[in-house]
């Protein structure tokens, strides 16, 4: 497709409304205690200090577009971010450098294959493919502007903070555990920069990356940061402008067909919704113009994504009519010609 033929149209954008405050709250609520008792999956233990996680926690936040509130469970309680930063990074990305300077060195198609494979690397002639498998993320956490890796990470931790509306801090346990276990991070990024798709000290780019996964959020940082990208870039409980809408609908568009890694198309199918998963066991999911749903629950399916929260969202989905394929017929009296 001829993206700069499209370059000079007008865009408009269609948003609805969510229902009103106690009728969104009363399902949050409604939807944590339906799946309360589901204890399917095992949790991550790829990542040694992943696997000490309480499993039965289980928080779930909705952030509205004008700041409405409504958490319930364990919707504080801090975990680590790990691949969700993937889609804010790439947003920060995008503000930096542009729609196709990032599209052409990182990408928007899914691979079809796992999060951390080399040989969609190699297939693909060391081409990340889309930002949200490890290769593409670390591709593009390089682009984060930055004369050195601490200033980087900085810029990084800023920009994550600034979606999540307060200072965001490291997890060093998380951060050391993942450091002495990221061989495979570490031969993609030599592997990427073999293939000219980065420049700069890869080991030391992965360590940025490694670090920006161990950043500390709750299940409500999460959700107000996807209500962020739902605002246009605005986020609806600082005020603050943190990207540009046209950044927001790139994001999103790439999140949707990438988020949930092998299993996106299903999602997308079932549920209707951008959504990002990360193995500690968050996932945030994002209805542009209305909102975000967070949830977060360490017991994951065989893709690495959280089962409460995927139960919960999708079932909020429906309840709050977030999928964004879902119409019904318009309202006019139609008439044949």
């Amino acid at each position: 497709m001829d993206v700069e033929a499209l370059s000079g149209i007008p865009q408009q954008v269609s948003t609805g409304a969510l229902p009103a405050w106690e009728s969104v709250e009363e399902l949050v609520r409604e939807a944590h205690r339906r799946y309360t008792d589901d204890r399917s999956g095992t949790v991550a233990d790829y990542i040694p200090v992943l696997a000490e996680v309480d499993p039965e926690l289980f928080g779930l936040a909705v952030i509205e577009v004008d700041g409405g509130t409504h958490d319930a469970g364990d919707a504080l309680h801090p975990f680590s971010i790990q691949s969700i930063s993937k889609m804010f990074v790439y947003a920060l990305a995008i503000q930096e450098h542009g729609h196709q300077r990032v599209r052409d060195i990182v990408g928007v198609n899914n691979t079809g294959l796992a999060f951390n494979s080399l040989m969609a690397l190699e297939r693909n002639a060391g081409h990340p493919m889309n930002p949200m498998v490890n290769a593409g993320a670390i591709a593009t956490t390089a682009l984060v502007p930055g004369a050195t890796a601490v200033e980087q990470w900085e810029r990084i931790r800023e920009g994550l903070s600034a979606f999540a509306g307060r200072a965001l801090s490291l997890d060093g346990v998380v951060y050391a555990s993942e450091a002495a276990t990221n061989e495979r991070n570490r031969a993609m990024g030599w592997l990427l920069r073999s293939y000219g798709r980065m420049s700069g000290d890869p080991d030391e780019i992965v360590d940025v990356y490694t670090r920006q996964c161990a950043l500390s959020v709750t299940a409500h940082d999460l959700a107000v940061m996807g209500a962020t990208l739902a605002d246009g870039g605005v986020n609806p409980v600082t005020g603050q402008r943190v990207v540009s809408a046209d950044v927001c609908r790139d994001t999103l568009a790439v999140v949707a067909s990438t988020g949930l890694y092998e299993r996106s198309g299903e999602w997308l199918f079932e549920i209707g919704l951008p959504a990002k998963s990360g193995v500690a066991g968050g996932i945030v999911a994002v209805s542009p113009g209305k909102g975000a749903v967070a949830g977060f629950s360490p017991r994951l399916d065989s893709a690495g994504n959280s089962v409460r929260s995927q139960l919960a969202i999708g079932h909020l989905s429906r309840a709050l009519g977030l999928n964004l394929f879902a119409s019904a017929p318009a309202a006019t009296v139609r008439t044949n010609a």
